[in-house]
């Protein structure tokens, strides 16, 4: 309920605005979908939070009447020189190609995807999501890519997430799974010299996305700062997603889909 902005706010007074990137995000179900000014009451709402003139990056957030909520967002920033990067999250490649299509209408670009992209779902990539991007030049944001610390190294059937969490219920039953796959980022780890964790945000790098990594610690932005240092070699990708592959594991969430 604006939390989030209050609190970047007040973290980002007084830098030089040139130097962060803003990202924030239209949800359709915190809309008014029967107001005309939907679109805009919402940008401008989470902008005055902010205490900012703009956005460096601007999503809708889920498939939710998206072609209706893309449209609005068009006709918001066409013509506009402060436009930001416009993206769209947990869209399929029929859903993306259809946003892009909306945007060049009205002379803007779709810049960016974001979908759930791990070791244990690449659905973005076997459904062409990945080459499409690549093809046009858009940005691919993973997230999930630590599956919500199931690749921390922290959690294992002896010591498994606390009960009573929604991630506990999707990961603590395929522990012992995710042992094996911990088990060889381990080696690979080791020969760099990082943290288990670090070497799945690395594999996504080097599958040519851009992870969003969830921090709550200085420490995680510095394991960040050290996976985006690790280039893996091609017979490491390989390895880890022959390993990763061998699980046969679905984790997709019940707010995702299959992408296709």
């Amino acid at each position: 309920m604006g939390t989030s902005e209050k609190v970047l706010a007040g973290f980002v007074k007084g830098l030089p605005r040139d130097s962060y990137i803003i990202s924030d995000k239209f949800t359709p179900q915190c809309a008014d979908g029967s107001s005309p000014t939907a679109m805009k009451d919402m940008i401008e709402m989470q902008l005055g939070l902010m205490e900012l003139d703009r956005f460096d990056i601007y999503w809708i957030h889920n498939v939710w009447d998206a072609p209706k909520w893309t449209e609005e967002l068009a006709k918001y920033f066409e013509g506009k020189d402060n436009a930001p990067m416009i993206g769209v999250s947990n869209h399929d490649l029929a859903e993306i190609k259809q946003a892009a299509e909306i945007l060049k209408a009205h002379g803007l670009k779709l810049s960016a995807v974001q979908n759930h992209y791990s070791l244990i779902n690449r659905s973005s990539e076997d459904s062409g999501i990945l080459d499409y991007c690549k093809e046009n030049g858009i940005t691919f944001f993973s997230y999930m890519v630590l599956e919500q610390g199931a690749f921390s190294g922290k959690y294992d059937t002896a010591h498994p997430m606390p009960a009573g969490s929604a991630r506990a219920e999707s990961y603590n039953p395929i522990l012992d799974k995710l042992e094996v796959l911990n088990k060889a980022f381990g080696k690979i780890a080791d020969k760099y010299g990082v943290g288990i964790a670090q070497i799945p945000v690395a594999w996504a790098v080097a599958k040519g996305t851009l992870p969003i990594i969830g921090v709550t610690k200085v420490s995680h932005v510095e394991d960040a700062v050290r996976a985006a240092n690790i280039s893996l070699t091609a017979d490491e990708v390989k390895e880890l997603e022959s390993v990763a592959d061998g699980l046969g594991l679905n984790v997709i969430r019940f707010w995702e889909k299959e992408m296709k």
